[in-house]
């Protein structure tokens, strides 16, 4: 049986700023009003990281806007949520982060069976040359696409 994924969140410019390479599925520690707020779509990973810290994982920076009928009760929108994953996970996570030098970039957040999952890539920072170098190859990819378009219905 195959899971459905809604996704709520997608962080583009990850791509465009980090190399990316292992992606893990963590579990996001959430109050009731982020959650509506998050299936509402209120939700910013542009300027989020992730970090490990005293043997947990955190979420730092994700912006959760606070939820229309919140009243009293409802969350601050910017606060470290801690992530869900299991030891061994963590100890990865920490070793690459620590050691290496690389950073927990948040690529996407997502509905799958009923809870809100958040996908982290470990990242590498892009210099400015590496981004301009992206963009050319991007370019140069839409270009033989629309290449291949137009031959074909000639």
């Amino acid at each position: 049986m195959e899971s459905k994924i809604k996704i709520l969140s997608d962080n583009r410019s990850a791509s465009h700023h980090y190399h990316l390479s292992d992606r893990i599925e963590a579990g996001l520690v959430l109050t009731g009003t982020e959650v509506k707020a998050a299936r509402d779509g209120k939700i910013q990973l542009k300027e989020a990281y992730g970090e490990v810290t005293g043997n947990e994982a955190w979420l730092v920076n994700a912006h959760i806007g606070q939820y229309s009928h919140g009243n009293i009760m409802n969350h601050e929108p910017v606060r470290k949520r801690k992530l869900l994953l299991h030891r061994k996970e963590i100890d990865k996570l920490l070793g690459e982060t620590r050691v290496k030098g690389l950073t927990l970039v948040p690529t996407k957040l997502y509905l799958k069976e009923g809870r809100i999952k958040i996908e982290l890539a470990i990242g590498r920072g892009k210099k400015l040359h590496d981004k301009r170098e992206s963009e050319r190859e991007r370019e140069m990819d839409a270009e033989a696409r629309a290449g291949m378009r137009r031959r074909s219905k000639e």
